[in-house]
Order: C-alpha cells, then structure tokens, then sequence
C-alpha cells in the first residue's frame, strides 16, 4: 500500500512558502481527503462472471486433471494423431455401400393438433366461449393448446361428442373437421399465420383475424352496401312527386352537409364497424409464396381468399380459362382469310 500523508504535514503544506513552490492547478490537491489513498481496491478489481473462458492447460502435471495423456487416454489412433470424420478402419462407409436415402421435405410445417373432442370438453369447463370468435389466441390463454411454432391444425377425432356451434378461426383442419362442424351450424375458417405473427398474436399485438386483404374485402363489402343504400334511395326519391325547386334546394344542403363531415366520419365509422381493427402494434401478415396463396384460395379448406376464385376457376395461379376457339387449323383459315381480304390486287 502507499504511504499516507499524516495530519501534522497539512499546516506544513499550508504554508505561503509552499503553495508558493507549487503550480496553481495543484493547490486544490492539498485537501486532506485527497491526500489518503486506499489501493486496496486494486486487489479486488475482477471481470464480469462468464465473461471469458478459461484455457484448458493441458500435460502440466496430474493435479490440472489434464496432466500426463492430456485427455486423450492411452495408445491408439485417437491418442497419437487424428481420426478422420466417419473413418471407418478401412472398412467401406456404409454410406457409400447402400447409399443416402431419403430427402428433407423443406416445405413441412410444425402444426399443432387440435381434435373437436378437446374444444368440446374446454367448452363444458368454461374455459372457452362458445358465443365468440375462437383464435389461436383464445386457445393459447385457456391452455387448450401447448406451443405453437407454425399453427394450429383441426382434427375430427371425437367428431360426436362436439354439440356446441363454434366459428373457429385456425391455420388448417381436415375436411372431416370441417364437415362436422358445419353440420351442427357452426363454422370454419382458415387463415395463413407465420411463426412471427404467432407470437405477436399471443402477446396481443396483431390482430389474429384481420389483415390487408381482409380489410380490402371488408371495405368493398361497405362501399357496395352504401351504394346499394343511395339507388334505394334514388328510387324513392323519383316515386315521390315534389315540387323541383324546394327538391334541388334540399338536395344541396345535403350535399354539402355530407361533403363537409365525410372526411371527419369516415374513420370512426369503420372503426365502429370493425373494432379489432384498431389498437395493435403489428399488421398481420398475407401469404406471399404460391403454396400457400393456392391453399388459402381454395374453398374446400375454407381458405380466407376463396373470394378471390370466380365461378369456373381453380384456385392455381397457373388456371386460365380455356378459350372458345377452333385449335390451330381454325386459327391459320382465319388469317389466311383475313389476309385475303386486305389485299388489293
């Protein structure tokens, strides 16, 4: 440790002869506290726990406990060299004998399965309401389902014991799932989650129903009602006999009335209509790869975008709708005639 200075130096350094010899910048030094150095801090000083890795001192004697062999025990292949990565002694890999067989599906999903018996069982206890939208969210908290990395399955076992109507909303289900919930009123639907959104949804952060094409559908669904309204309303309004100049005069105050608050009401309007819409963090996400575009398109698994499949179509990307013509022969007799047609001499 250093030496201290004692108290009977302090009036000594007072002095004017010795603040005299000293720099300005060092007089405010002399206070007594700043004169007593503890060093013994020093001797605790260490790093954070697990911030580094000890090395492994190997063949320094038996008490390092990787003394002698070093941990590589005695004689051998392993204990003088290296043995190379599925070396075999000479003898041939089997590998190389009957060959890699077998492939990794990388268009497999982890899907939790959900049977009708258990929904039913969780509805009898009260831990689910039969009367609201069933999510993957509401199967999380009631703990009617354990982790889930990329969605919840539907599953018909105990098909027979489901006697509640339930609207389900769930990644995918089975079409015996779906036949026996439908065949007690109830419904399905199934919509494309990613493992992200899974999360978010279990935080409460992203809707679990709606997203971008969802609220696309909702709102042409809106603006198709309002027009349907104003025709009904045109209609009345011509049946009616009123006097033209008091009709014009009432039609733009109206019209002005509606311009002036459109704008301001718009938004609380859809808000009110759709409330889960609002109030969370994270948008929930659409499918972008044609695997799954195709399956949430398809009606037999009362996929969320079956909407978008017109009367005659499939739900592939690739469908196109066969055309009225007569095949290649029935296309050259028709240019050949149209050729002959335009010609002038």
């Amino acid at each position: 440790m250093p030496p201290r200075l004692t108290l009977p130096l302090w009036p000594f350094l007072r002095s004017p002869a010795t603040s005299s010899l000293l720099p300005p910048f060092l007089i405010p030094c002399l206070n007594p506290s700043t004169l007593h150095r503890h060093a013994s801090i020093l001797s605790s000083l260490s790093d954070n726990p697990l911030s580094y890795k000890k090395k492994i001192r190997r063949g320094r004697g038996p008490s390092s406990g990787k003394g002698k062999t070093s941990g590589r025990g005695h004689k051998g292949q392993k204990q003088h060299g290296k043995v190379p990565r599925g070396f075999n002694g000479g003898q041939t890999p089997l590998e190389v004998v009957h060959g890699v067989r077998g492939f990794v599906n990388v268009f497999s999903v982890d899907m939790q399965p959900l049977n009708l018996s258990r929904i039913q069982s969780w509805i009898d206890q009260g831990r689910i309401d039969p009367s609201r939208p069933i999510t993957i969210k509401e199967l999380s908290d009631s703990n009617c389902v354990g982790k889930i990395k990329d969605g919840v399955k539907l599953l018909a076992d105990g098909a027979q014991e489901l006697r509640t109507p339930i609207k389900i909303i769930i990644s995918r289900a089975s079409k015996s799932a779906i036949a026996a919930v439908e065949k007690i009123g109830g419904s399905v639907m199934t919509r494309f989650y990613t493992p992200f959104a899974i999360q978010r949804i279990l935080r409460g952060t992203t809707d679990p129903i709606n997203s971008l094409r969802s609220d696309r559908i909702m709102m042409q669904e809106e603006q198709d009602d309002d027009e349907d309204d104003e025709f009904d309303d045109d209609d009345d309004e011509d049946d009616e006999d009123v006097d033209a100049s008091s009709e014009a005069g009432s039609k733009a105050l109206v019209g002005d009335a509606m311009a002036t608050s459109e704008a301001s009401t718009i938004a609380s309007a859809v808000a009110a209509a759709h409330p889960k819409r609002s109030g969370f963090r994270h948008r929930l996400p659409d499918p972008t790869s044609r695997k799954d575009i195709e399956y949430y398109r398809d009606p037999i698994h009362r996929g969320y975008l079956s909407h978008l499949v017109t009367e005659g179509q499939t739900p592939s990307l690739f469908f196109k709708i066969p055309r009225a013509g007569k095949g290649v022969a029935g296309k050259r007799a028709v240019a050949k005639a149209a050729i002959g047609e335009n010609r002038i001499w």
